[in-house]
């Protein structure tokens, strides 16, 4: 219960303008919300059962049909992987509770849906800093991402293998 109303009152923060560090004190440069480096833990991207189509370019998901990390692109969803696998996921079978259902940080207010929405005109996320995600996280989760010290690549993983993109 502690760490969900620490989760919460973190997340309510980043509503009023703040720059956000996750298991650090000070974030780097000009990100919006930052991660530790050095770390095995990365950003977990929803698995959609239906893409959709009013996403903002930018949008980053795991498509559960073909299995598929993809990203929204003028309305296009351009692939960021092979087809994976989500058989080690166990989904959420509730119903979605209706109504925004999200969390904005950097503004006030967005048109932009999702369910982490980052808006600033000068800032911007800091992907959680992995060395060799492929070597280092040992059981990583379908739809993960991070940024790979190493190759200097972002790099996801979807459900098999993982993917670079420079």
């Amino acid at each position: 219960m502690k760490k969900i109303i620490a989760t919460l009152t973190l997340f309510s923060a980043g509503i009023i303008y703040a720059q956000i560090g996750v298991e650090k004190t000070q974030v780097e440069g000009d990100g919006l919300l930052d991660f530790p480096s050095n770390t095995t833990k990365g950003i977990l991207l929803p698995i959609v059962e239906t893409l959709p189509t009013n996403a903002a370019s930018g949008t980053l998901l795991m498509d559960k049909n073909d299995q598929i990390l993809k990203m929204n692109v003028e309305s296009a969803w351009i692939p960021l992987s092979d087809p994976g696998s989500v058989s080690a996921v166990t989904f959420n079978t509730n119903g979605e509770i209706p109504g925004q259902n999200r969390i904005i940080m950097g503004a006030t207010a967005s048109n932009a849906p999702g369910v982490l929405v980052l808006e600033s005109s000068n800032k911007a996320l800091i992907l959680p800093k992995i060395t060799s995600p492929h070597l280092n996280v040992k059981n990583p989760y379908p739809g993960m991402i991070c940024y790979d010290t190493a190759s200097k690549t972002m790099a996801v993983f979807d459900g098999l293998k993982w993917s670079y993109w420079k």
